[in-house]
């Protein structure tokens, strides 16, 4: 078993994924969930072990699917102070439904809604909701994709203020992360994700999105960064 630094504890979560891959992240996980009350962890680790099981063949362009989940998870955890289990648990899960709803409900006739009702039964109807917040519909092929996408963020951010700090991390991880992929999903990803920066600003601050001034400040610093990179990629 590979022995890890002290210092994973503080390592960007980018370089924890460039110098020791999934095995760094959820030993940085590890450690997070050790800050939670004893009766908590529980939870996270079955979330995370129902994660890891559905995204098992999953894959990025550099990396297996499952280190993205983790590192929006730890997110939550470090950077955002987040100490509320259900949003954690839903961090992890935030795919879930949208890449594995047939796993998940194996020969439901709708499998979206049937999936949901899993996650509700096992982890409760508030990270069933919170997942579903974040969970982009089937689109209207007559319609732009890119657009669409940005009007469900807008609209179901809305009126859920934790799906806001679940989407941020995954935006954060997607946005600031693009350097970190390869081929044409650069250009792809930026063209996607550029366009959401200021909505995405506009959430952050408001009175309602449940996070520390700090918390937010530094979430301002990231999606500065995310747009230079963006822009440096498309112009």
């Amino acid at each position: 078993m590979t022995t890890f630094p002290g210092l994973l504890a503080t390592m960007p979560l980018h370089a924890i994924t460039e110098v020791y891959g999934e095995e760094g992240l959820r030993e940085r996980f590890r450690l997070e969930v050790e800050r939670f009350d004893p009766g908590a962890r529980p939870r996270l680790n079955d979330a995370f072990a129902l994660a890891a099981d559905l995204h098992r063949d999953d894959r990025r362009t550099r990396e297996p699917y499952l280190n993205h989940l983790l590192r929006v998870a730890i997110r939550l955890m470090h950077h955002y102070e987040v100490r509320d289990v259900d949003v954690v648990v839903a961090g992890l899960l935030h795919d879930s439904v949208e890449d594995h709803a047939d796993e998940l409900a194996p020969g439901a006739d709708d499998p979206m809604p049937a999936a949901l009702a899993v996650l509700s039964d096992r982890f409760g109807p508030r990270v069933a909701q919170l997942v579903e917040a974040v969970t982009n519909p089937v689109y209207d092929p007559s319609r732009d994709k890119h657009e669409q996408y940005r009007e469900h963020v807008a609209e179901s951010l809305d009126r859920e203020p934790w799906a806001r700090v679940i989407k941020l991390s995954d935006f954060t991880d997607n946005g600031v992360g693009v350097i970190h992929t390869v081929g044409p999903k650069v250009t792809s990803a930026a063209t996607k994700y550029r366009p959401l920066v200021p909505v995405l600003r506009e959430l952050v601050g408001r009175p309602d999105t449940p996070l520390s001034r700090l918390v937010k400040q530094h979430i301002m610093r990231q999606l500065d960064l995310a747009e230079e990179r963006f822009r440096a990629i498309l112009e």
